[in-house]
C-alpha cells in the first residue's frame, strides 16, 4: 500500500481530472487536505501545495506525489522520477521558466545583465544557481507572487514561470532567455521505489494515469469496406501500429479499426468515405495502454 500527495493550487484540477479518468476517484473528505482513494493498493491521499511534495516525498512522508519539474529542481529533493504526466494548468504541455527586463531595456540576453541587478523570482535557487553560471553577481529577491507587477519600481529583472508569455508582455516585459521547461511529474520516494511490493503498486498507478495521458487527444474510427478497396484506403489511414481487419460474413466487406490523432479525424474522415469506406464510426478513447 502506497501514500500519495497530490498538488493543490494551479495544477489540482487537472489532477484530479486525471485520477478520476484513471478509475482513482480523489475523494475529498471534511477537512480540505485529507482525501482517499478507494483503491486497496492506496493509503493515505493528502492535498498540498507543489513546491512542498518533492521534500515529503524524498524525506519519506509519501511514496508518492506529484510536482511540477521547477519545483523538484528548486527543492534539490532526491526522489525517483517515475514518468512525466506532461499537463499543466490549461491542459498538456510544458511551461518554461524564463528570466525577462522591462522591453525598453537594450538587453537581449541574460549574459548582458548588469552586475547588482535586483532579479525577482519565487525560484530563488534555481536563480542563484543560473546566475552564479553566469559569473553575474546579482541581488535575489524572493517573490510572493505577482513578480511580474514589480518592474521597474521594485526590481530589474524577473525570473517567472510562464505558458505563453502574454502576462509578461502585459506588463511590459520582454523574455530573453529560457532557463528550463516544467511539466507535471509523477515521482517516488526512492525507498519506496526499491520495496518490491510498494514498487508494484506504483508502477500499477503510472500505469493507469499515462494510459489516460496516452488516450487523450486520441480516438478509435471504425468503419466497413469494400474488399476490393482495401488497399487504397490503408494507403492513407494512420495508426498507431498497423489498422485491425476482419472480413465480415458472408459479405465482400471488412470492418477496419484504427486510433488516429483527433485533431487529423475531420480532414481524414472525408478522406476515408472517398476512397470506399462506409458506416464510419468516431469512438472516445479512455485508456492506451501499450
Amino acid at each position: 500500500m502506497i501514500d500519495i500527495a497530490i498538488p493543490k493550487g494551479s495544477l489540482q484540477n487537472q489532477t484530479l481530472q486525471l485520477f478520476e479518468q484513471a478509475g482513482l476517484e480523489v475523494k475529498r473528505t471534511e477537512r480540505e487536505y485529507n482525501a482517499r482513494i478507494d483503491d486497496p493498493r492506496i493509503g493515505k491521499v493528502k492535498i498540498l501545495r507543489p513546491q512542498e511534495i518533492p521534500g515529503y516525498v524524498a524525506k519519506g512522508y509519501f511514496d508518492l506525489g506529484i510536482s511540477g519539474t521547477d519545483w523538484i529542481m528548486e527543492s534539490g529533493s532526491i526522489v525517483t522520477k517515475v514518468t512525466e504526466l506532461n499537463y499543466g494548468k490549461m491542459g498538456p504541455g510544458k511551461v518554461k521558466l524564463v528570466v525577462a527586463v522591462p522591453e525598453s531595456e537594450e538587453i537581449y540576453s541574460a549574459s548582458q545583465i548588469k552586475q547588482g541587478s535586483r532579479v525577482a523570482t519565487e525560484y530563488p535557487n534555481l536563480t542563484r544557481s543560473f546566475f552564479q553560471k553566469l559569473g553575474i553577481p546579482v541581488e535575489i529577491q524572493f517573490s510572493f507572487g505577482a513578480t511580474e507587477a514589480k518592474v521597474p519600481e521594485l526590481t530589474d529583472v524577473v525570473v517567472d514561470l510562464t505558458e505563453t508569455g502574454s502576462t509578461l508582455k502585459k506588463n511590459g516585459l520582454k523574455i530573453i532567455e529560457v532557463m528550463l521547461e516544467s511539466t507535471s511529474e509523477l515521482i517516488a520516494n526512492k525507498r519506496s521505489w526499491a520495496d518490491p511490493q510498494k514498487h508494484d503498486d506504483i508502477v500499477a498507478v503510472e500505469t493507469l494515469l499515462s494510459a489516460v495521458m496516452r488516450a487523450r487527444g486520441k480516438v478509435l474510427l471504425k468503419m466497413n469496406v469494400p474488399e476490393d478497396k482495401i488497399t487504397g484506403l490503408i494507403a492513407i489511414l494512420p495508426s498507431m501500429k498497423n489498422p485491425t481487419i476482419s472480413k465480415l460474413y458472408n459479405s465482400g466487406y471488412c470492418a477496419v479499426e484504427t486510433v488516429v490523432d483527433r485533431s487529423l479525424v475531420n480532414l481524414l474522415i472525408p478522406q476515408l468515405k472517398k476512397a470506399g469506406a462506409e458506416d464510419i464510426l468516431e469512438l472516445a478513447i479512455s485508456k492506451i495502454v501499450p
